[in-house]
């Protein structure tokens, strides 16, 4: 509960975060001009990374980063398109860059040359996604670096400046661009004492304008939900959290770059779940607006497999059994939902629970053998008639209670 202006009350901070954490699944898009040389976004960028303690430096010199803008014009470019990959992969809401660490702004912000608007391009993308995720009803979310490395003054003695110029480009997309249901900082560990009260100003000013929005823990406060990044979250049903994970390996686009199976792209979102967490799932688009065709064509198996097995997922929370090897367990009322992810040789040992189990089934028709003792409940799954990953549905005589997980 981190409501600034008067303290929150647990039943309003769950009323907020609810349709979040029902949702369990968003896309999340790393792009700009970088795109055009198939390199990380932001850190490829060649010298002085400010205010980190990043060792290093990007391959691309500086005078040729910051100049690729004037040649990037993504004609292919279709808002509408990419809700459509999102919500047909089953992806509830989007999460787009808006300013990488690059410090581009790929929106029309009145406080830079430095955008979008300036390239031959000369499009809004931030206002065309907007627009499309509003009417398809996909919840909206924008990612913002207050790092910026192409800002004169940030990490400087004239910081103040910058923080003045932060400021405005988050009043800029907490008003222009209509509901905005996320906003997902990136990088505010520089030292301290450069932003002082930056992030309770911020944190404070987006509230004003955006009441229900949700923010996350890397803008200098604590926020509504933690970010494991490219790794599963551990077991947690106390907090939020939500995994962000790339699709291939980097960040942004990058040719040939190795993606993930279908299998480990399901096993992944399972493995969340059952831990009481959402998956932010990244993807890159190309150079000339398109989303990868081979990327479009693995998230759509992964909506396939939600459209008949989404009740598993949407609305869940993890558990009543721990994840483990085996896989993950996710639970709606009385039915806890069993996802075998590596199919034992002979019979999956789990922990007893509290209810009793009045009935199970297979979701896949095959045959399954559970019984329940004071000690284990023990699943039998028939070897041959196994799917890719097995549902096992348990009926309980009551519901799973926060105190019993």
């Amino acid at each position: 509960m981190h409501s600034l202006a008067r303290k929150e009350s647990k039943v309003e901070f769950d009323a907020r975060m609810k349709w979040w954490r029902e949702a369990r699944f968003g896309m999340f898009i790393h792009w700009g001009p970088v795109s055009l040389k198939g390199t990380e976004i932001g850190w490829s960028r060649g010298g002085e990374r400010r205010g980190t303690s990043a060792k290093g430096k990007g391959a691309i010199p500086v005078e040729v980063y910051d100049n690729l803008y004037k040649q990037f014009n993504p004609v292919k470019f279709n808002a509408k398109e990419w809700v459509e990959i999102a919500k047909n992969a089953g992806m509830k809401y989007m999460v787009f860059t808006t300013k990488h660490h690059d410090g581009f702004s790929m929106f029309d912000s009145k406080l830079t040359e430095y955008k979008i608007t300036n390239s031959p391009f000369k499009r809004d993308v931030c206002k065309e996604l907007a627009e499309a995720c509003h009417k398809a009803g996909l919840g909206l979310g924008w990612y913002y670096s207050p790092r910026d490395w192409y800002h004169p003054d940030f990490a400087t003695k004239n910081h103040a400046r910058y923080v003045a110029f932060y400021l405005g480009q988050l009043r800029e997309l907490c008003t222009n661009y209509g509901k905005v249901d996320i906003i997902w900082f990136d990088g505010l560990d520089s030292p301290r004492d450069l932003w002082g009260d930056a992030p309770k100003k911020s944190f404070e000013m987006i509230r004003s304008l955006q009441p229900h929005i949700i923010l996350n823990n890397r803008g200098g406060l604590p926020g509504d939900f933690t970010t494991p990044e490219q790794q599963i979250g551990p077991f947690n049903d106390k907090g939020h959290w939500e995994t962000c994970m790339t699709l291939c390996r980097q960040w942004s686009w990058k040719p040939n770059d190795k993606m993930k199976s279908l299998k480990e792209c399901l096993h992944t979102l399972v493995r969340v779940v059952g831990g009481d967490g959402n998956l932010l799932f990244n993807i890159g688009p190309m150079p000339d607006g398109r989303i990868e065709p081979r990327q479009v064509k693995r998230l759509l198996k992964m909506g396939q497999w939600l459209e008949e097995h989404g009740n598993s997922i949407y609305g869940t929370r993890g558990g009543s059994f721990k994840p483990g090897t085996w896989g993950a367990s996710t639970h709606k009322r009385n039915r806890v939902y069993v996802h075998i992810l590596n199919v034992p040789e002979k019979v999956l040992v789990l922990p007893t629970i509290p209810q009793k189990i009045v009935s199970s089934r297979l979701l896949s028709g095959a045959k399954v053998f559970v019984t329940q003792s004071n000690k284990a409940v023990e699943i039998s799954v028939a070897k041959a008639d196994t799917d890719p990953i097995d549902i096992v549905v348990l009926e309980l005589n009551k519901p799973v209670s926060q105190s019993s997980r």
